[in-house]
């Protein structure tokens, strides 16, 4: 269950129902887990279907990667205690 202020927002400012708003958080947060590297692999061989070029790919996907939200990699205690204290 996504977090419930979040529900709660959703369903204050759109017509969804508490359920129909948890099922659409879901699935955007979903969405924006997705690692950087399967949506790499998922976007070229989607735009490759449709006949595009490796050049116009490339240059495509680093543009969408500039503007898309990823997930986070995983991150041990010791690269999250180097963030903080350097």
């Amino acid at each position: 269950m996504p977090d419930p202020a979040l529900v709660a927002h959703v369903v204050a400012t759109t017509s969804l129902s508490p359920g129909e708003a948890a099922r659409v958080i879901d699935d955007v947060i979903a969405f924006h887990a997705q690692p950087v590297e399967d949506y790499v692999r998922a976007r070229h061989a989607s735009l490759k279907t449709y006949g595009a070029k490796n050049p116009e790919i490339f240059a495509r996907i680093a543009e969408e990667l500039a503007q898309r939200v990823v997930a986070a990699p995983e991150l041990s205690e010791r690269q999250l205690r180097r963030i903080v204290y350097g």
